[in-house]
């Protein structure tokens, strides 16, 4: 069994990362065996845990709570959307998103893959490094947006990009473009919600 999470004090937590190719079989296995490793950390810290890393489900996420619960007292929180999927994607918006018409592809694109769309583009599935997805309007990604993504193509500035994790070397509403750097924390909860601030006239990305 190859090495699916590790373990690490930083900061004010301790931070459990789990590898995107690690099966919930082996999560659970090498958790029970780290266990008392968890244990030392928090009695010397007294530190919640948080969970990152690969995307969980809900019923993944429960039974990672219900296994470090079941020795420690602690707080867990989990850098994972409660919900996946279209309904995952739920954010009090800092404006009004308009209707419009709407494109669902459903599946990933790979790198060298663009997708432009007079609308909104809705991609069910990851859009990987390389790849560029262009709408008129709103781009949303149930997956991990790793490519380029560009919404308001014709000038929209209320368009917006939201997918359940950004990790994307630019992003781009309107003429605006943002470059996003890897912070030196790389445990930082994911990105998911990129729009522009109309008082400050530039995109703002959390």
């Amino acid at each position: 069994m190859t090495q699916c999470l590790m373990i690490n004090l930083r900061k004010e937590r301790i931070v459990v990362r789990i590898m995107d190719t690690a099966t919930q079989k082996d999560v659970l296995d090498t958790l029970r065996k780290k266990l008392p490793e968890l244990k030392r950390l928090y009695q010397k810290a007294n530190t919640p845990i948080f969970i990152t890393g690969k995307i969980l489900k809900n019923k993944e996420i429960a039974e990672i709570q219900n296994l470090i619960k079941e020795s420690i007292d602690v707080q867990i929180d989990f850098d994972s959307p409660k919900v996946l999927g279209l309904h995952g994607i739920k954010r009090t918006y800092h404006q009004e998103i308009k209707n419009s018409e709407t494109k669902f592809y459903k599946g990933s694109l790979r790198s060298g893959q663009r997708m432009e769309f007079e609308g909104s583009l809705v991609i069910i599935g990851d859009v990987n490094s390389g790849a560029e997805v262009i709408a008129s309007e709103n781009v949303i990604v149930v997956g991990n947006l790793r490519g380029v993504a560009h919404a308001g193509a014709k000038g929209n500035k209320e368009a917006i990009i939201a997918a359940e994790r950004i990790d994307a070397p630019q992003v781009r509403i309107s003429n605006k473009v943002k470059e996003l750097e890897k912070e030196d924390d790389e445990y930082n909860i994911a990105k998911t919600y990129v729009y522009i601030d109309s008082e400050k006239d530039e995109i703002i990305v959390e």
